[in-house]
């Protein structure tokens, strides 16, 4: 494809920024993959159009919950047709927001880092659960688990309800937590009735021009959240995913230290993670 007729301002660990105006950039989702924040030497070709695609059926179906980053305009708005053509799928027009400093963490399942922490406190990011609780059980209720947003090429780190609202201040720290367990349990019901289990998710927001909370990046995809199949689930075990834990698993099997660069990945990995997310993508947002 030619140079886009736009300026890069932003090269995430997964998506590129372009300027439009000073209220408005396209924001292209590459076929770039990261796992434990580092962004791994082969791309998983045509994940960025269906990351796009899962991202753009929750923004619309959620949007009675918040506002979203849309502007309404798509990328024949703003690009010369043929380059148009080749990024209609993998790219949006979103409005310039003020991100927040944190990563919202929803968690429904017990899992992953969460599951470990309750093996060794009995709690998950210093919220207290009940006790004798299994791997992959459902939790009494979503819990809230913020992170820090790390820069490329760093962690993001767990922190605690009380240092998000340090961070944010204790009105939108609270708004931030309401919000995000609202979209997670109206997102999870739905994926339930389409046999998919949502255990956990991130979310992001930004504040726009008049510091109303927005919704942005991107919302419930195999990137940002942990889905299993109804089917295959059993508590007390890591169930099968939809999602990049199946390749960050291939990584922590491999002797991987989690520092970059990350090794490479074999061709039949790549396809299996590619099948994962079109799945997903089949189930969840096709009518």
């Amino acid at each position: 494809m030619n140079k886009l007729a736009l300026t890069k301002i932003y090269s995430g660990k997964v998506r590129d920024l372009y300027a439009i105006d000073e209220h408005k950039m396209l924001m292209v989702a590459t076929d770039r993959l990261s796992a434990f924040d580092v962004i791994l030497p082969e791309p998983i070709t045509g994940k960025g159009e269906i990351l796009t695609q899962i991202s753009n059926f929750w923004f619309k179906k959620l949007q009675h919950i918040m506002p979203n980053h849309f502007t309404g305009e798509t990328v024949y708005d703003v690009l010369p047709r043929p380059q148009a053509d080749q990024l209609a799928k993998r790219a949006v027009v979103v409005k310039k927001l003020k991100p927040l400093k944190i990563e919202a963490i929803v968690r429904g399942y017990l899992s992953g880092s969460g599951w470990r922490d309750y093996q060794q406190s009995g709690s998950v990011c210093g919220i207290t659960l009940p006790c004798g609780l299994s791997e992959a059980e459902k939790l009494p209720e979503a819990i809230f688990t913020p992170s820090s947003k790390a820069a490329v090429g760093d962690h993001d780190e767990n922190i605690s309800l009380e240092e998000c609202a340090k961070l944010l201040g204790e009105d939108l720290a609270k708004e931030v937590q309401t919000k995000a367990i609202q979209l997670y349990n109206e997102a999870s019901a739905y994926a339930l009735s389409k046999g998919i289990i949502i255990a956990d998710t991130k979310f992001e927001f930004g504040l726009d021009h008049n510091n109303v909370l927005t919704l942005m990046d991107e919302v419930l995809t195999p990137d940002s959240s942990r889905f299993w199949a109804v089917n295959s689930h059993q508590i007390g075990t890591n169930p099968p995913s939809f999602d990049k834990q199946f390749i960050r698993d291939w990584l922590l099997a491999s002797g991987w230290n989690k520092q970059p660069p990350a090794p490479h990945i074999p061709a039949e990995i790549i396809a299996k993670t590619l099948n994962k997310y079109q799945q997903a993508l089949h189930l969840l947002a096709d009518a």
